[in-house]
């Protein structure tokens, strides 16, 4: 058996904080420069007492009604978060619990950022092939504003809160092939929250370079730009080799949203038009590792993906850590 993305369903929090906000809160914050680097008009915040459990609870809940879906056939529950509930227990045990998912299911937490959705399929894939579980949810939920301070400009006009519910399902056809997996640990001091961990202040990784703001969040945009612009053409090259597949043989590139300017550099470097890279971050902001299922469901919805249709799908960033795969739509809601 083989594993097939079956339906996806997104709940974002409550609380929508727009550009033009931040302009009244910040008047020489030049929004419409930074929106037209970005692409973000605005971005879901978690309330104070909201964590990541409870928006991939809501997701997963919201994905059970729409969609008929039986708790009791759940097999495995994946959690991709770097913004776990607790140290520990581990988040995804709690999601168990709380969803009502039966006591034969297994479930535990990825630790990725951007390229965890990748991961996460890759993971569910091959628990599928061991013909173990027939039914992965896989949530991805992220509540990376809590490590923002609301004075800095770099990070609050980009993150956003939210997350994303997606069953991956046992199936005879292929539909996810050529996975590609990369590291680079040497950039971890370009995007980093050392605060909560158990290493000592002192010996802990220290920022790239000066940390403008008193965010326990860093972020080092450029470097981060130029590793993936550096990166990302050759990992596309190794998919489709590793895949047995042609340029021509891609209708579109699902990217990691970080940026529209991150996403606009990478199709002059591939040589694509940017309608064959869409975006979908306008209106949420990154939101890391739900910004690709954000992104499908947004263009399943429009109608943008049609059975049959052959996409790369590469998440790339913290870590740094990059995956990407050929991934064939298979599903359809009629």
């Amino acid at each position: 058996m083989h594993a097939a993305i079956g339906p996806i369903a997104v709940h974002l929090p409550e609380r929508v904080e727009t550009n033009q906000q931040l302009a009244e809160e910040f008047p020489n914050w030049d929004m419409n420069l930074i929106f037209s680097k970005t692409g973000i008009a605005a971005r879901h915040i978690a309330a104070p007492d909201e964590c990541a459990s409870d928006l991939g609870f809501k997701a997963a809940q919201k994905l059970f009604a729409e969609y008929n879906i039986d708790p009791a056939s759940i097999d495995f529950v994946l959690l991709c978060t770097q913004t776990p509930d607790y140290p520990l227990p581990t988040t995804a045990c709690l999601l168990q619990d709380r969803l009502g998912l039966r006591r034969s299911c297994g479930a535990f937490d990825i630790n990725l950022g951007c390229s965890g959705f990748v991961y996460g399929l890759a993971v569910a894939d091959g628990l599928i092939r061991t013909g173990a579980v027939r039914r992965v949810l896989f949530i991805t939920a992220e509540t990376y504003t809590k490590y923002i301070h609301p004075s800095d400009r770099s990070l609050r006009t980009i993150f956003g809160d939210g997350a994303a519910a997606t069953l991956i399902e046992a199936a005879e056809t292929p539909s996810l092939s050529g996975y590609c997996f990369g590291t680079d640990g040497k950039g971890a001091d370009t995007l980093l929250v050392t605060k909560g961990g158990a290493r000592a202040p002192a010996a802990c990784h220290k920022p790239r370079h000066r940390q403008r703001w008193p965010s326990p969040l860093y972020m080092d945009g450029p470097s981060l730009i130029n590793f993936t612009v550096g990166a990302i053409p050759q990992v596309v090259e190794d998919i489709l080799c590793s895949a047995g597949k042609r340029r021509e043989d891609i209708q579109l590139y699902l990217f990691h949203q970080a940026t529209r300017k991150m996403l606009e550099l990478l199709c002059d470097c591939l040589g694509i038009d940017m309608a064959r890279m869409p975006l979908a971050l306008e209106n949420c902001g990154n939101t890391v590792s739900s910004t690709i299922p954000i992104l499908l469901d947004e263009l399943r919805r429009s109608g943008q993906l049609t059975v049959g249709m052959q996409n790369i799908m590469i998440g790339f960033g913290v870590g740094w850590s990059w995956a990407g795969c050929i991934w064939t739509e298979t599903w359809s809601s009629r």
